[in-house]
């Protein structure tokens, strides 16, 4: 469990909870801090000591080994835990230069450096001060409440209504500085990650330029780096519409905190002053007290807390109330009181202060004390749109003019129409006299931006989201742990549970979503970027809230789950045999990368996401893309998810069935990954190594440098072996075979591809790939 959101609608109650929270975000900021200083400290002995190079290279890689970046929420997306990962394989690649004892060229200050050193004074500094600034208007608020508190009720009413309104201001001053720490905080925790691994990863592009071995280290590791560029910017993707929507929530609250309270069991909680009598002539003393109360059970709890002290001050205290009744300023010399008596202490009541007379008719109403007020909010009437025939109609009337006249158009969906002429628009649609004069793919006078902001405006004023409240929970599960292959089975599960105007509407927008996906290349629309913009739009929370808001990104990926498999999910009826969706407890394992079959071979795809394209040159790519492969479909890290990692297959020539290698590209071989171990040479041929009998009879003649003879030591094994598949597979070529995990192949022999084997199944021949099986 990571970090627990901050709502805004606490920033009200200021209750003990919410001050830990903030303590523990303001601890990690501070953790962060110091290993950025760690960092910084780091890279500048790299520049300034070559001759402590190696030295400094290993502090700097156990630095970046051992950090791990806190989420907020109950779990992260594969982009965030790849972005994790990648301190750990940055370490590695670092261990593996500081081998080489080569000369690092020292042009780390601008890619490292200055972008690290800059986001620690201008966001963690920001954060900072933000605090100081919190710290001091706590104290002012709770000082001056208490100087107020203990006015006494005969004053002039002019002064006290002085009083009144002076506490009142410094109160909405102290609120709207702590709805903005806490927006701060929150903000800075998701924007740390990026901002943190962008510059370490501009620095490692630095060192394959200087170095020679680190050159010949960067093809393997190109891979990765383009994977980690796209888990970065879908990140930060990511960011940018959560921040909107979480100071959205924020705007709202601040304009009616107590139309957004979070639900809860308990009726009424907040402070209030305790009176606490002591013998004479010492009279009685107030004692702030957090304070809870359920209705149903009658249950009163009080806890000591005071904020000075930043902690509790006393026990816990529960007791069963009988009765509240109001105190009046004649029978005590403070305002706002009211007595509360107890069962087990009958005769004996407790008094206690409100922070207001409003405050006071709030807990005398939930107490069901004699003057409670009943306090009724009002909600704006919404006008929804509705899944009938005028929807569908607006919706495939929208859909064909964006297909028709703006399918290319950069930042399609992203774009934003201007609001009144959006208004115009859905008026004219949604009038049944109206919507067929309406002609979007021949007029000017409509723009695309118009027309798919009035689309995803419809949308959003379904009276539920499209893929409804009841599934939403179930739809996020998926999403944030499993298989990629799980995944899409527990989504097409669930999709055949929407109700059928759901599921008809929604295909025919995921369609059409994957059509843009295609044109990506010029509209800059990728799978990721189009779950970023739908996300929200498809799957919106019934209760908004932080927590609901950092979901977002999860639903994200099930659209993009839904575009990327939507001939699947839309065209084929569900497992039958397929479970209800997996919780978060259970995460099958995944099933290992196969290897290319081409030792550096790479596919020419697509990798644009918004606002930054990237193609693999003409040189690096030795094939055609394969024959149905959507285009984009790497972009997204959603059901696809592939493993970063370096080229799987051991180095080293391969001739028949004679695979010749020295010890030292064995050990180089054996790098961990992140999230992946690497297989030792003996688990890589899928033999116990427990058994040396095994051993010897699994390997076909293999070839090893005696590096005290100077000859080569052979290892004798027979061949034509059967084998059992341990993973199922599904071949993506017509040379490869397909299976489920048990199927038996016959006459198994060692391929002249490295990482493959050929097998025999069901009287067909064909590759296998050789970490999907076991031998027998």
């Amino acid at each position: 469990m990571g970090l627990q959101p901050l709502e805004f609608s606490d920033c009200y109650l200021d209750s003990p909870w919410f001050r830990e929270r903030v303590r523990a975000h303001e601890a990690e900021l501070e953790k962060t801090n110091k290993f950025i200083k760690e960092l910084l400290k780091d890279g500048k002995n790299l520049i300034a000591a070559t001759k402590n190079l190696s030295a400094a290279q290993r502090k700097f890689a156990h630095s970046l080994r051992d950090f791990k970046f806190e989420f907020i929420g109950d779990a992260e997306t594969d982009d965030e835990r790849y972005i994790d990962a990648s301190l750990h394989e940055f370490s590695n690649f670092l261990k593996n230069l500081e081998e080489q004892r080569e000369i690092l060229a020292l042009s780390v200050t601008e890619t490292l450096i200055k972008p690290l050193e800059r986001f620690r004074k201008e966001q963690l500094g920001a954060v900072k001060e933000e605090k100081k600034k919190f710290d001091k208007e706590t104290e002012k608020n709770y000082s001056l409440l208490e100087k107020h508190l203990n006015l006494s009720a005969k004053k002039k009413e002019l002064q006290l209504q002085e009083a009144d309104n002076l506490v009142e201001q410094n109160r909405k001053h102290f609120y709207e500085l702590s709805l903005e720490y806490v927006c701060k905080l929150q903000e800075i925790q998701e924007r740390k990650k990026f901002e943190c691994v962008e510059p370490v990863l501009s620095f490692f592009q630095g060192l394959f330029t200087f170095y020679h071995q680190g050159y010949e280290l960067a093809k393997d590791f190109n891979h990765y780096k383009m994977a980690l560029q796209i888990n970065i910017q879908n990140t930060r993707n990511r960011f940018e519409g959560t921040r909107s929507e979480v100071e959205e929530l924020m705007n709202k609250i601040r304009k009616n905190p107590q139309e957004h309270k979070r639900a809860n069991h308990f009726t009424m909680e907040g402070y209030l002053y305790v009176q606490e009598k002591r013998p004479a002539p010492f009279g009685s003393s107030w004692v702030k007290h957090y304070c809870m109360y359920r209705k149903e059970t009658k249950k009163f709890t009080m806890i000591p807390f005071e904020h000075r002290s930043g902690g509790k001050v006393g026990d816990e205290e529960l007791f069963v109330l009988t009765y509240c009744t109001k105190r009046n300023i004649d029978t005590i010399d403070r305002r706002f009181c009211f007595d509360l008596e107890a069962s087990d202490r009958p005769g004996v009541p407790v008094t206690m202060q409100a922070f207001s007379e409003e405050d006071r008719k709030l807990w005398m109403e939930a107490l069901d004390g004699k003057e409670a007020v009943t306090v009724i909010f009002q909600y704006s009437l919404i006008v929804c749109a509705q899944l009938d025939k005028i929807g569908f109609t607006v919706i495939k009337k929208c859909i064909s003019a964006v297909e028709t006249r703006g399918i290319n158009d950069q930042g399609l969906y992203r774009v934003v129409g201007v609001s009144s002429k959006v208004q115009r628009l859905l008026s004219l649609l949604m009038d049944a006299k109206t919507c067929n004069e309406v002609d979007l793919e021949n007029s000017v006078d409509w723009e695309i931006k118009t027309i798919t902001s009035a689309m995803k405006q419809y949308l959003r004023s379904l009276p539920e989201p499209l893929m409804t409240y009841e599934l939403h929970g179930e739809f996020i599960v998926p999403a944030k742990s499993g298989s990629p292959e799980s995944r899409v089975s527990a989504v097409h599960f669930l999709v055949h549970k929407l109700p059928e105007k759901n599921k008809e509407m929604l295909e025919i927008l995921v369609k059409h979503l994957a059509n843009v996906s295609k044109h990506a290349k010029r509209n800059l629309m990728t799978v990721a970027n189009l779950g970023v913009v739908f996300g929200p739009t498809l799957m919106r929370p019934q209760e908004e809230t932080v927590a609901a808001i950092m979901d977002l990104k999860f639903q994200n990926i099930v659209v993009e789950i839904l575009i990327e498999n939507h001939e699947k999910i839309f065209k084929t009826l569900p497992d039958a045999t397929f479970p209800e969706p997996i919780s978060m407890s259970v995460s099958p394992p995944n099933a290992p990368p196969r290897q290319s079959r081409r030792q550096g071979q790479r596919i020419k795809r697509p990798l644009a996401v918004y606002n930054l394209c990237l193609e693999l040159d003409d040189a690096d790519s030795h094939s055609s893309p394969r024959e149905g492969t959507p285009t984009g479909s790497i972009d997204s890290l959603s059901s696809q998810s592939p493993t970063p990692a370096f080229s799987s297959s051991p180095p080293g020539l391969l001739d028949g069935n004679h695979l010749i290698m020295d010890s030292g590209d064995l050990a180089g071989w054996t790098t961990n990954l992140p999230g992946q171990s690497r297989p030792s040479m003996v688990s890589w041929m899928n033999i116990p190594s427990a058994n040396p009998a095994a051993t010897n009879t699994a390997l076909s003649t293999f070839f090893f440098p005696n590096p005290a003879t100077g000859s080569d030591r052979v290892v004798e094994s027979a061949a034509h072996r059967k084998a059992r598949a341990v993973y199922p597979c599904e071949a993506e070529h017509s040379s490869e075979l397909s299976f489920q995990i048990g199927a038996i192949f016959e006459d198994v022999q060692f391929s002249r591809e490295p990482g493959w084997l050929e097998g025999t199944l069901n009287g067909k021949r064909g590759l296998i790939p050789q970490n999907y099986v076991q031998f027998l």
